[in-house]
């Protein structure tokens, strides 16, 4: 009786020596990171850490609170909402400018297929510099720039998003099937009706569904960005905690756990209605 040998899978020395390189690029960042997480098990912070979290039972649950809790909650949300549209308006353009795929002189190529590249070179760096500086940075100018409040939070996520936004809705354009929108150049159409005819009907779930996820970190974002004095429930956060009320901190950590779970309700809505 003969037995046949198991086939040998020839992509396993070549994972293994990923993993081991993976594994050994990754130790000097834990070293110089000083990451120890036997360090939160240790008795002196098991104590601290108790300390801290019972400060924050029981919430805060005063009338007047909360009413200031539901106004910095809609700003919060307005400020990503606004935020992110004002993203999508610095994106689509520049995203449409850079699509090689919706470029006329690329099927030739014809005469001016060195200007298309030279024209496209500006929008990728703005998408570069938008994307490339932090929200919150982008939140600190222009605070000093329009003051304190909410309207720095939205010209912050707008640039910032704007700039990724570009970069992925372009990719998105560039990865999915191109050969309509090519018939329609080649046909004597324009980089809209291209644009609208051949890669808008194909890419749009993808659209939507990355622009709602951005959506969703800017919700976040839009917290964090308000302990610099944006606005919204994070500039609230941060008058908590510098007057150490634990009780409203949690009230407030509590209202933005549930401010995810309506961006992730809408965003699984807005996929099952464009899928």
């Amino acid at each position: 009786m003969t037995t046949t040998a198991q086939p040998r899978d020839p992509a396993a020395v070549p994972r293994l020596l990923l993993t081991a390189g993976i594994i050994i690029l990754l130790w000097p960042g834990l070293t110089l990171t000083e990451f120890d997480p036997g360090a939160l098990f240790d008795a002196r912070s098991r104590e601290t850490m108790g300390k801290f979290v019972a400060t924050f039972f029981p919430l805060a649950t005063s009338r007047e609170f909360l009413d200031l809790v539901a106004r910095s909650t809609l700003e919060t949300l307005a400020i990503a909402t606004a935020g992110t549209a004002l993203a999508m308006l610095i994106a689509c353009p520049l995203a449409l400018v850079v699509t090689r795929s919706l470029s006329i002189s690329r099927i030739g190529p014809g005469p001016g297929f060195a200007l298309g590249r030279i024209m496209r070179l500006p929008a990728r760096f703005a998408l570069m510099f938008f994307r490339s500086i932090p929200e919150i940075v982008w939140a600190l100018l222009f605070v000093r720039a329009v003051g304190l409040g909410p309207a720095a939070g939205v010209l912050a996520i707008g640039v910032a998003y704007g700039g990724m936004l570009g970069k992925v809705y372009s990719e998105i354009l560039e990865s999915n099937d191109t050969r309509p929108t090519i018939a329609l150049l080649e046909a004597g159409g324009g980089r809209l009706p291209a644009f609208f005819y051949g890669l808008w009907p194909v890419a749009l779930p993808e659209l939507v569904s990355y622009t709602v996820y951005r959506w969703e970190c800017a919700v976040r974002a839009s917290v964090i960005m308000g302990f610099v004095g944006a606005g919204g429930l994070g500039q609230q956060m941060e008058l908590s905690l510098r007057m150490l009320n634990g009780g409203e901190v949690s009230t407030i950590l509590l209202i933005f756990l549930l401010l995810v779970v309506l961006a992730d309700a809408v965003s699984a809505f807005l996929r099952k209605v464009t899928a």
